[in-house]
């Protein structure tokens, strides 16, 4: 299926995670042009060079702090045209609202729920002006299966739910889509480690994390590249009616609600 994303500008923060860096390489494949943003400038360039040299074609980087609006500033000044924004940045800690403190939930939400809002009213007002273009924010699902254990998350992830459906339902008019991806547990390495260590409480060795799989649909977590293609698909010409909506890619997770 051609996805019409050959020669497309694709911006993509948090670009050297492990959903950010599948998400690079899916629109490379297609042949778009990337600008990747993250705050390490190291990991950056490696992740650009392994870009070109597995795909080829162009990849530029800027290292930016996206909880800052001088990181917002420097990205938005240095980008050019844009046709596809990948919000990817951030990821929020988890702890109850006794535990977790204001100072954490506020550096937690200026990179991914402000940081998200910030170049969303940047872009899309620019990618208006130019003809049009299209915005995937990558939220999480727990903002639809609200956890008290992981309470900033939660609301942060239910906001961004919410701002995408509302400057989704009319950014259409404006020649401009914008979508959420609620991706559920994928598998990388913060879930590794967060299961790792509940091994070694529950079992006596972290090497046994895999025996959780048993909990998700199908025994087993999302695949990095199983949310990278979607983002890449809805982002696409194939996706040219979806606006305002979220998808989300947790194996029915969040559809399991019983007593």
């Amino acid at each position: 299926m051609n996805l019409g994303l050959d020669g497309k500008a694709v911006l993509i923060t948090g670009a050297t995670g492990a959903i950010g860096s599948r998400v690079a390489d899916r629109f490379a494949v297609e042949g778009a042009g990337l600008i990747l943003v993250a705050r390490d400038a190291a990991k950056l360039a490696a992740q650009a060079e392994r870009l070109k040299q597995v795909h080829g074609g162009e990849c530029r980087t800027i290292a930016a702090d996206l909880a800052t609006e001088a990181g917002i500033v420097a990205v938005t000044g240095s980008c050019g045209r844009i046709d596809i924004l990948v919000n990817n940045a951030g990821a929020i800690p988890a702890g109850n609202l006794l535990d977790i403190s204001m100072e954490t939930w506020r550096r937690a939400w200026d990179l991914k729920v402000f940081g998200y809002i910030a170049l969303t009213r940047h872009f899309l007002k620019a990618m208006s002006e130019a003809g049009g273009g299209a915005i995937v924010n990558t939220i999480g699902s727990a903002g639809e299966s609200p956890d008290f254990d992981y309470v900033c998350g939660s609301t942060g992830n239910a906001a961004l739910m919410a701002f995408t459906r509302a400057v989704g339902g009319r950014s259409l008019d404006m020649g401009v889509r914008v979508v959420g991806i609620n991706p559920g547990a994928v598998e990388t390495e913060r879930l590794r480690k967060l299961l790792s260590g509940r091994a070694a409480e529950t079992y006596g060795d972290p090497g046994e994390y895999r025996r959780f799989f048993d909990r998700y649909p199908a025994g087993r977590p999302a695949e990095a590249d199983e949310v990278a293609d979607l983002i890449a698909f809805v982002a696409s010409t194939r996706g040219a009616y979806l606006s305002g909506t979220i998808f989300t890619i947790d194996g029915g997770m969040a559809s399991r609600r019983s007593l």
